[in-house]
């Protein structure tokens, strides 16, 4: 195998050696130099631009970069000190604007400079890590005239002396602050900031300090947002004009600090136009500029938050807790939808549906309502008036709306079963006595009720609207069956009502007259014949009765009355005068209902179907009654009413009271059931607070109650304590 011989390369130096002319850079740079001179002093259109950038090329061909560029240092610096002296010299108003020519004109130059010395700025200047060319006279720009000594406060004090002018109402001119500012920020974000942009901000910050402290001691709440908000707009426009996009910032900060976050106490609690006042008064436009105002700061929101949640559930509170005030329940909670509207609006217009507002509203609603322990029974008669004559010929959207704000109210309520008691109670006596304005209404409102609480809510009520249904259906079945035998009987209208439907009514003995009594028992017959293993129980005391009567002098009406007055009454068709004890024998009816017929058939003026001795306002057991011959009226039909109050009486509501009490045992109980039979063990603490959370859709559950049903229900088995840890319970199968 044969090897080669590895052959050695060799490269040598040029023989021929180019000498330079040792006077070449010194030469090349005066021809440079001289266009430089002649471009600052605006002779440049004699130049030939590629000969000195030809001239420029081969100095750093040739290794004079250096001298090229500390040349063009010497020489801008030299022009720069001669510009420095004629801007000092300038007075005035004269100041800004000479500094403003020769910057343009500096700029001009320096663009043709770095056009002739392109080759260095791309070469040279990246190999030595040298400041470019531009660059470079910006910095020497800054150096020599920014920054020397009889220019740099000279200028922020002008600056700063125009910026005061214009706040003061003096108009400036914009186009030359721009320009300079412009130049500032154009040296570098450094520059604008230290030199002009820092002490700028100081300057606002004691302007605006002393302004709004005079504000403040001159002006009413409404007056000084109007000033604050004029200031801030004025600011942000000082920005777009003529001022860095990123001082917006830094200076809206400052005006918000010392215009708004340094008094916004002062502000919300100034007396005679604080928030408070403009709230009362309705004051959008001002409420609108304190929303703005004060979202800018921090805690502002907050501010206004508390003091409106604050004013809200005072006022509130005096409302529920005014006796003046709770007399009337319709007009109660009217007040309430009111004052609801009230805020509503305002936190519409003014806060921007602002949600935190919105729910602190709502919070201080539900604190409120819930003070006043009548306050589910007052919305439920406030439904009964709206839906027995209050929405007579209201359009349905606005049926709806009145609805909605029922509902409304309604969540804002702790007890809701007690509501449930109460509307049961006069939706019963609404459908009864056939008053309802519409039964649409009805039904929508007990939609609303059921999407709220769901069908365990409604079911009951639903059932007495069956029942209305089927009653109708049954007296039809009656008279064609039985029309033979009944005859010239009174003409009966009964409706059947299922006993867990409806709301559970003591059971009143009444002596029915004769007449009444024979139609009463045929269709007594009647229903059990047709529906096998029930039990009929009438009702007398949830009845009412068309009588016609005859007075003196030809007079005939139709009186419209209740079972217990139609029963007084027919015992004057065979007596002259009675006496209450006679009355009382003879009817059987119960003492108080006795006495509040008596009472409206007797002592109400234009009503006075009987008349009393002695005359007076209440009933008395020695009375004595007789018909009213003289009665007369306009109207043929005539309704009396029974004189009864509005507002359930203690005893009543002491009775409603343990009715709800009782009724929400099961209910306790069945939600701790449910519990245990998931968790299996827990302790007491969490048993209760489960419950609560179960049940706080329809009440807030005492926790005495629980701990009594938790005993109730180790009593009979469901649950066991823990041998060791008697507050941990154990569910038994």
């Amino acid at each position: 195998m044969n090897t080669q011989k590895r052959r050695s390369f060799q490269i040598e130096a040029f023989k021929h050696r180019v000498v330079v002319d040792p006077k070449y850079a010194e030469k090349t740079w005066k021809v440079l130099e001289h266009a430089i001179r002649e471009i600052y002093n605006h002779n440049a259109s004699g130049l030939s631009f590629e000969e000195l950038y030809r001239n420029a090329y081969n100095m750093v061909l040739h290794k004079f970069g250096d001298k090229l560029y500390s040349g063009l240092v010497s020489t801008m610096t030299l022009h720069l000190k001669d510009i420095s002296q004629s801007i000092e010299i300038a007075q005035g108003g004269l100041f800004l604007e000479e500094m403003n020519i020769k910057w343009a004109e500096h700029n001009k130059a320096l663009q043709m400079i770095r056009d002739i010395l392109m080759y260095m700025d791309r070469t040279f200047i990246p190999s030595t890590h040298k400041t470019p060319v531009h660059e470079l006279g910006l910095n020497l720009w800054r150096d020599n005239i920014i920054h020397s000594g009889k220019i740099q406060t000279r200028l922020l004090n002008t600056l700063l002396e125009l910026v005061q002018r214009e706040r003061t109402g003096e108009v400036i001119n914009r186009g030359l602050m721009r320009n300079i500012v412009k130049m500032l920020m154009d040296l570098g974000s450094a520059v604008y900031q230290e030199d002009f942009e820092k002490p700028f901000l100081e300057v606002s910050a004691n302007f605006y300090s002393v302004e709004s402290q005079q504000f403040i001691e001159c002006c009413d709440c409404g007056d000084y947002l109007k000033k604050a908000e004029r200031r801030l707009n004025e600011e942000m426009e000082r920005v777009s004009h003529y001022l860095d996009t990123k001082s917006e910032v830094k200076i809206t900060n400052v005006v918000e600090k010392e215009m708004i976050a340094n008094h916004m106490q002062r502000l919300v609690h100034m007396e005679n136009s604080g928030l408070v006042n403009m709230l009362v008064d309705d004051k959008y436009e001002d409420l609108g500029r304190m929303y703005n105002l004060f979202r800018r700061v921090p805690d502002g929101l907050s501010t206004i938050r508390d003091v409106m949640t604050s004013h809200i559930r005072e006022n509130g509170k005096q409302l529920v807790t005014d006796p003046e005030k709770l007399r009337d329940p319709v007009d109660f909670v009217q007040r309430l939808l009111d004052e609801k509207d009230k805020n509503d609006k305002i936190i519409s217009l003014a806060f921007n549906n602002d949600k935190t507002f919105q729910n602190a509203l709502n919070s201080s609603f539900e604190y409120f309502i819930n003070l006043n322990p009548r306050s589910p029974e007052f919305i439920s008669l406030f439904v009964d008036d709206k839906l027995r004559k209050g929405l007579k010929g209201v359009s349905e959207e606005d049926v709806e709306l009145v609805l909605d704000k029922v509902m409304m109210l309604f969540r804002y309520l702790q007890e809701k079963d007690v509501f449930e008691k109460y509307y049961k109670q006069h939706l019963a006596k609404r459908l009864l006595s056939g008053k309802t304005v519409s039964d649409d209404a009805e039904r929508s409102l007990i939609v609303k009720l059921k999407t709220e609480c769901g069908y365990q809510f409604t079911s009951k009520l639903e059932g007495m609207f069956t029942d209305m249904k089927t009653s109708q259906d049954t007296m039809q079945g009656f008279y064609a069956n039985q029309a033979a035998e009944v005859g010239d009987s009174p003409a009966l209208a009964v409706q059947v009502l299922t006993t867990g439907s409806w709301p559970t009514q003591p059971t009143n003995t009444c002596n029915l007259p004769a007449e009444i009594l024979g139609v009463c028992e045929k269709f007594r017959m009647y229903y059990l014949g047709t529906h096998t293993g029930r039990r009929l129980t009438w009702q007398t005391n949830m009845g009412t009765a068309d009588i016609k009567a005859n007075f003196g002098n030809g007079q005939k009406h139709e009186l419209n009355v209740s079972t217990y007055q139609m029963c007084i009454l027919m015992l004057f068709n065979n007596a002259d005068r009675l006496s209450y004890r006679e009355i009382e024998q003879a009817t059987e009816i119960q003492a108080s209902d006795l006495k509040r017929c008596l009472q409206s058939l007797a002592c109400v003026k234009g009503k006075n179907i009987l008349r009393k001795e002695p005359m007076s306002k209440d009933i008395g057991e020695d009375d004595t009654f007789f018909f009213n011959e003289k009665f007369s009226s306009k109207f043929y039909k005539v309704k009396i009413g029974t004189v009864v109050a509005q507002k359930e009486s203690e005893p009543e509501k002491l009775e409603t009271r343990q009715r709800v009490e009782e009724d929400r045992k099961p209910q306790i109980e069945a939600a701790i059931v449910r519990i245990m039979k998931s968790r299996r063990v827990l302790d007491h603490n969490n048993i209760v607070a489960e419950v609560t959370k179960q049940l706080q859709s329809r009440f807030l559950p005492n926790p005495v109650i629980i701990k009594k049903r938790i005993e109730s229900l180790i009593e009979r088995e469901f649950l066991e304590r823990d041998k060791v840890d008697r507050k941990l319970y154990r569910y038994l199968l």
